[in-house]
Formats: C-alpha cells, sequence, structure tokens
C-alpha cells in the first residue's frame, strides 16, 4: 500500500517547511519557490491543450465545420441548453439518445457545470458558448495544478509531475477538456479531493468529493474512494472529527442529485430510468464490453472503435501496473475504480474513451517510466503521444458520425 512511504515525506516536508519560514521575507522567497512549479504545469496543460485545439481546427476546417460549433456537439448543446434555459424550459428539439424526449430527459444532465455557466455568462457579454469553454479553461488549470501536486506527493521529481500533466491532457478524448463538458471541472474537483485525502486536509477532501457529486455519476467511485480513506483514517490515527464530516459529506451531493431527480420522476430509481431508456445505461456486468470487443477483434470496422477498445485495454493494463506499484492506495482504488465503472456499464460504447479522461492516477507509472529516460527519449515519447492523442480526438469530433 505504500501508506508509509507517503506519509513519511509529507511529515519531512512539513517539518522542512516550518523550520525554513522563520522571517516574513524568506517565507515569501520559499512561497515563490513552490508556486513556481505549479505555474509550470499549468503552462504544460495550457500548450498541450493548444496542440489538441490546433489540431482539432485544422481537421474541422478540412470539412468545412465551424470550431466553435464542434467544441460543444452532443452533450455541449444539452448543457447549454440547461444553463440559458433551465431544466424545466429546455427547447422540444433537444432529445435523448434513442431519440425521445420526456419532462425528465434534461434530469440526465447533473446541475453544478450549467450552474457555472450561467454564472459567467454576464461576464461574456451572455454568449453562454464563451461561459462554458472558459468554465473549462479555469477548471482543467486547477486540474492541472492537481496532478502535478499528487505526482509530488509520489515522486518529488518536478519532470514527474510535468510529464503526467502532458499526458492527461494529450491523451485520447482528451479534448473534452477544452470543450463544453464536464471532464475538466470533474478531474480538478477529484483531483483536489484526493490531495485533501494525501495531506490528511479532510475539509478540502469532502467539499471537492460532495462538489464533484454534482458534476457526473461517476463520482460515485470518489466518494467511495474518499469515504473509505477518511474511515481509515479514523481507525489508524485515533478519533478524527474533520475525517468523520468528510466521510458523511463526501456522498452529499451525488445522493443529493439522485433524490432530487428521484422526487420529480416520482421513482426511487427514476435518474437511473432515464440514462437506461434514453442512453441505454445500466449496470450489465461487462457483458456489452465483452461484446463490443469480440466485434472488433473479428471485423475491425472503424479506427474510432479500434482506439476506442485498445484504450480500454490499455487502461485495464495500467490498472494491475498501478495496483503494484509503491502508490498511494487511494489513488489505485480510484483510477481501478474508473476503469471498473467504465467496463461493467452499458451505454454507447464510443463514449468509454472519454470516460476514462479522470482517472489520470493511472498514467502516474508512465509518467515516471518517462521520467527515467533520456531527455530526448522523454520528449519524443511524450510528443509523439499528445499528437496521437490531439490527432485521434480530432477525428473523433469530426470524422465520427456518431456520438461520443
Amino acid at each position: 500500500m505504500a501508506y508509509t512511504t507517503w506519509e513519511g515525506r509529507l511529515a519531512l516536508q512539513n517539518v522542512s517547511h516550518h523550520a525554513h519560514t522563520d522571517g516574513k521575507g524568506m517565507n515569501m522567497v520559499l512561497t515563490a519557490l513552490r508556486t513556481r512549479p505549479y505555474l509550470q504545469a499549468v503552462g504544460v496543460f495550457l500548450l498541450v491543450r493548444l496542440t489538441g485545439l490546433v489540431v482539432l481546427a485544422i481537421l474541422a476546417g478540412n470539412r468545412e465545420r465551424d470550431l466553435f460549433d464542434v467544441l460543444k456537439s452532443w452533450d455541449g448543446d444539452w448543457y447549454l441548453a440547461i444553463a440559458d434555459n433551465g431544466y424545466g424550459n429546455v427547447p422540444e428539439r433537444f432529445v435523448d439518445a434513442a431519440g425521445q424526449r420526456t419532462p425528465a430527459t434534461p434530469l440526465a444532465f447533473f446541475p453544478l457545470y450549467p450552474m457555472l455557466i450561467r454564472v459567467l455568462t454576464p461576464i461574456t457579454g451572455s454568449d453562454s458558448l464563451t461561459a462554458a469553454l472558459l468554465v473549462s479553461l479555469i477548471a482543467g488549470c486547477a486540474a492541472a495544478a492537481g496532478i502535478f501536486r499528487i505526482a509530488q506527493i509520489v515522486d518529488p521529481r518536478p519532470k514527474t509531475g510535468l510529464l503526467l500533466v502532458a499526458l492527461w491532457g494529450g491523451a485520447p478524448m482528451a479534448i473534452t477538456l477544452s470543450m463544453a463538458y464536464t471532464e475538466a471541472l470533474f478531474t480538478a474537483l477529484a483531483a483536489w479531493a484526493l490531495v485533501g485525502v494525501l495531506e490528511r486536509n479532510w475539509t478540502v477532501a469532502g467539499l471537492c468529493t460532495a462538489a464533484a457529486g454534482l458534476v457526473r455519476p461517476s463520482a460515485s467511485v470518489l466518494v467511495g474512494t474518499v469515504a473509505l480513506a477518511a474511515i481509515v483514517s479514523v481507525f489508524r490515527e485515533g478519533k478524527s472529527w474533520q475525517a468523520w464530516v468528510c466521510a458523511v459529506l463526501s456522498p452529499i451531493g451525488l445522493f443529493g442529485w439522485w433524490g432530487y431527480v428521484a422526487k420529480q420522476t416520482g421513482s426511487l430509481t427514476g435518474w437511473f430510468d432515464i440514462q437506461r431508456q434514453g442512453w441505454f445505461s445500466y449496470f450489465d456486468g461487462g457483458m456489452q464490453t465483452v461484446k463490443f470487443f469480440g466485434d472488433i477483434l473479428d471485423t475491425g470496422n472503424s479506427v474510432m472503435e479500434t482506439v476506442t477498445m485498445l484504450m480500454v485495454l490499455g487502461a485495464v493494463v495500467l490498472t494491475f501496473l498501478i495496483l503494484f506499484s509503491r502508490i498511494p492506495w487511494p489513488l489505485w482504488l480510484y483510477g481501478g475504480g474508473t476503469v471498473f465503472m467504465v467496463l461493467v456499464t452499458a451505454g454507447i460504447t464510443y463514449s468509454k474513451a472519454r470516460f476514462l479522461i479522470p482517472a489520470f492516477p493511472l498514467l502516474i507509472p508512465v509518467a515516471q517510466g518517462l521520467a527515467n529516460r533520456k531527455r530526448h527519449t522523454m520528449l519524443a515519447a511524450t510528443a509523439g503521444f499528445v499528437l496521437f492523442g490531439s490527432w485521434f480526438s480530432a477525428y473523433s469530433l469530426t470524422g465520427w458520425t456518431l456520438a461520443i
């Protein structure tokens, strides 16, 4: 579990910090030194995402598609409609994946992202798309900083953290981090919730997890991870009211939204019914995933389907790698749990690639491996991965006619 390793490193960091903060001037210097790597991480994220947007713009132009129209494709249109009109007044032209529409259909989408869009819309001159992209941009930068901080706990070398940010920001389907989608916001909240767990800041962990539960249903894995970590901390380290509060606070957002939808629909399973009937999403134990893999291995229908299959298989392999590596167990539980949910949930199969984007802990062994290589090998491999991820993301949005 490597619990003592990262706990010991944090203790040493705290001792070092307190030992060297005598005097206002020295404190300011140390603050600057601690801030600079995070700015570098954000810079790496922005550079990688700019690369992805340039590639998308080129492919969209080749297919005579408007770039900003592409950036709000599919779910993005739903979030913008909810932000502009509220759940009760979404235009009737918006339908689910089955081509149907009921008064409850908009409730399939969680509320925090459209709420933030609505808050920022007046600042952007009543342009909700710009507000949505701004939310994703800010959240993506916050996520990059959180991911870098987690990497520093696992491996103090700054280049490992920067590589992890680059790999996450440039992964296939990471284009959703720059779209009117929830991947950036959810990853930011998940990353800082895990930072809170690893650094025993249970208030941050609980609040971020509760907020993540208002962003997307995959928060169930984060809720379980954070709540379990808080409870384990209580039994390992003695009574801590902050940890107990975190365990209680973590599921409030997720359960609160499910409860609200249940009340609106008159069914305890209201949200799950909407997902199953409208988006064919439900727990099937992995049967659809196995069938999908079998069909692709037999026919190899398209690049989209083949790469999606390879991404899921790669995620499974990385899950085993982090399981047996020396990283804190909350990271592999969250990363592996996310992969498990992708495997055992039926739905629109082509969405599985983007559902893996928040599972950034899977990339920690890859980042560590690259950090151990010579500089030119490290840079070439990372650049190649980012370019491939950028191309696949652009192809998925412009060359693939079905939903992601």
